[in-house]
């Protein structure tokens, strides 16, 4: 069974034993918009007890708040009981919550979109909040009180232009109003982590219209301080390149474009606040490396380094994206044509296979150390240079150095 028929069928288990469940949130957005969608959370009036009772393999996520992860066919889903959440004090989660009826829990959400449910086995919208209306406009519009929703979880700041952005939607008057009155505030009682992984999320969703809703609601200069100073023209033309860069571009080659005037040690210093993992800082400095081989005149060997990293063919085309049209063809171009040529040694390099190694130069009186370290280095400098193929050719021009005689 697919997700979908999984979700349908813990729903027809609560049903038949008499209780209301639906599907909840963003999964409703998507159906009525007629996009695919496997986000699929289910909300009911039956107890976190009682879901427990009638189903083989629970995990209690949060069952204070109500909610139990419903394992079907190694696939899981989020079973909630309608809740209104009580007392907020830390900007982002309820201090305690009170089980209620579906149009109660529907008023604690973020915004109309995603504020209903669909019951999946009369397939009928459920609408306490004029989602489907919203949705029909094109409008982001919080439930309620947009400052109390914003209050409650800032968060929702970032997630507000992430969904527009996304949607091409336009965000609600009052809405942008409490955005703007909040955008000052929001780092004090949001996490980092957070924050990264709502980017992460808008990142392959017209990020450059997102960025530029964070920015408009300094949002953007929040989270990056050295923002603050920029006009918007600016990052506009930060955010030109982004139409050129491949789909699956990690978010943080993304943000990169933003900076392009800090040094090496100052980009990976914001990467670092970021919280990035190890991958996305390890393909950020490899892309920044490697843009340096576009503005100097490197050895071949640098080169064939470059080419033969697995993150090469991503970081040529977002090298590249920064250059007009014609340039960016001319830079691809020459790329494709410098690979063609040094592909032997990218092939080898890859498979970590030198025509020169340390037995080599050993056979031949080179003793272990520093200099035998060196001449490692030239040998393979060398080799690239004048496209050798036999390592006692290598040798004999490696005698000829100052390395050697020394």
């Amino acid at each position: 069974m697919n997700k979908e028929a999984l979700a349908l069928s813990i729903c027809e288990t609560l049903q038949k034993k008499g209780y209301l469940a639906y599907f909840a949130g963003g999964y409703v957005r998507d159906k009525i918009l007629q996009v695919p969608s496997d986000d699929i959370d289910i909300a009911t009036d039956a107890s976190p007890e009682t879901i427990q009772s009638l189903f083989s393999k629970t995990i209690p996520l949060g069952i204070a708040f109500g909610i139990i992860m419903v394992i079907e066919q190694n696939h899981s889903f989020e079973v909630a009981t309608f809740r209104k959440d009580l007392r907020y004090e830390d900007g982002r989660r309820p201090q305690e919550v009170a089980f209620c009826s579906a149009e109660e829990d529907a008023q604690r959400r973020d915004f109309t979109i995603n504020g209903m449910f669909y019951n999946p086995l009369d397939q009928e919208v459920i609408d306490y909040v004029s989602g489907e209306e919203d949705l029909k406009k094109g409008i982001i519009r919080a439930i309620g009180d947009p400052f109390l929703r914003f209050e409650e979880d800032k968060l929702r700041l970032i997630r507000a232009c992430r969904f527009a952005a996304k949607l091409n939607f336009k965000i609600d008057g009052k809405t942008e109003q409490a955005m703007l009155a909040e955008a000052s505030s929001f780092l004090i009682s949001v996490s980092i982590e957070r924050v990264t992984q709502e980017l992460k999320k808008m990142a392959h969703n017209h990020f450059d219209r997102g960025l530029k809703l964070l920015f408009n609601f300094n949002l953007l200069q929040e989270i990056f301080p050295s923002l603050k100073h920029r006009t918007r023209d600016e990052i506009d033309s930060c955010l030109s390149s982004f139409k050129h860069m491949p789909k699956d571009t990690p978010m943080v080659l993304f943000l990169l474009e933003l900076f392009p005037k800090l040094s090496s040690e100052q980009q990976i210093e914001w990467m670092e606040s970021l919280k990035l993992s190890n991958e996305d800082i390890k393909v950020a400095s490899f892309c920044l490396e490697g843009r340096k081989l576009y503005t100097q005149a490197p050895p071949l060997k640098e080169w064939v380094y470059f080419y033969a990293h697995p993150y090469s063919k991503l970081c040529q085309k977002v090298i590249a994206a920064r250059f007009s049209d014609e340039k960016r063809k001319k830079i691809l171009e020459e790329n494709h044509s410098r690979e063609l040529k040094l592909k032997a040694h990218i092939e080898r390099k890859k498979a970590n296979k030198p025509l020169i190694t340390s037995a080599h130069l050993m056979q031949h009186g080179v003793s272990a150390g520093k200099k035998l370290g060196e001449l490692l280095k030239k040998a393979e400098e060398i080799i690239i240079e004048y496209d050798l193929t036999k390592p006692e050719e290598a040798i004999e021009m490696l005698k000829k150095t100052s390395i050697w005689k020394a």
